[in-house]
């Protein structure tokens, strides 16, 4: 049975970091590529990282390039999303799944709430 647990998310000030956590059971991070999603309320749903499976390469979404870096750890099956210089707009909730794009996510987990405020 597929599943993935986010954590991490929380409440910080504009300028902060927060580091999100994936944790998959029932199949290997190593044989998929694996990302991140965020929905904002009244917002569509947005691609924000795409870790490959093949190469390590990853794309990133164009409003998080330079601040989000993500990295997967193969012992403990854990992916993480590390987001620095947040701004308000990076308010959402946030999803780990596959992916084969930052357009295309599947199997995602329950989402963590990342709140950035003054």
């Amino acid at each position: 049975q597929v599943q993935l647990v986010e954590s991490g998310g929380g409440a910080v000030q504009p300028g902060g970091s927060l580091r999100l956590s994936c944790v998959a059971s029932g199949f290997l991070l190593d044989a998929f590529a694996i990302g991140w999603f965020r929905q904002a309320p009244g917002k569509e749903r947005e691609g924000v990282s795409c870790l490959s499976a093949h190469d390590g390469s990853a794309d990133y979404g164009d409003s998080v390039k330079g601040r989000f870096t993500i990295s997967r750890d193969s012992t403990h099956n854990t992916a993480y999303l590390q987001m620095n210089n947040l701004k308000p707009e990076d308010t959402a909730v946030y999803y780990c799944a596959r992916c084969r794009s930052l357009f295309s996510f599947t199997s995602w987990g329950q989402g963590t709430q990342v709140t950035v405020s003054s």
